[in-house]
């Protein structure tokens, strides 16, 4: 006797985040919608020098102790500030086992490197991003 198949559900529709942005006259492979929102907006405190720089994805640091499990971490990116300093940027849709792993790991292998992690919630509207502003260049923030 034949089986029937029930088909898969259509209700779900799955959509691709992923895409090539031109910011600032580059051409950069974006993982997220929140990491293009955060690329203009970064882009925008160049343009008022508040910042001196942004780079996507420019270095992936190595957890060289661990033999296995999550080894590396890519940060979404570097932020040079005016005074030559720079920080990392974090930008997290939702947070899973794994990214807790990286984001501890990197914190205990590279305790000088500065970071800042921002979920969705924090795009949300344009106070928050001054929240990320005062973080990222240092002005009105406390370490």
């Amino acid at each position: 006797m034949l089986k029937r198949i029930k088909a898969p559900s259509t209700s779900r529709v799955f959509v691709n985040k992923c895409s090539w942005e031109c910011i600032g006259g580059r051409t950069i492979y974006f993982r997220s919608k929140f990491e293009v929102r955060v690329a203009w907006y970064l882009e925008s405190l160049i343009q008022a020098r508040k910042i001196g720089n942004w780079d996507h994805e420019p270095k992936t640091f190595w957890f060289e102790e661990i033999k296995r499990g999550v080894r590396s971490y890519l940060p979404d990116f570097k932020i040079t500030r005016l005074d030559g300093t720079h920080c990392w940027i974090e930008v997290k849709g939702y947070m899973d086992a794994k990214s807790k792993t990286k984001l501890k790991r990197f914190k205990k292998y590279y305790p000088n490197e500065e970071l800042f992690l921002f979920g969705s919630e924090k795009f949300s509207n344009q106070f928050s991003f001054l929240e990320i502003e005062k973080k990222i260049t240092g002005l009105g923030y406390e370490k």
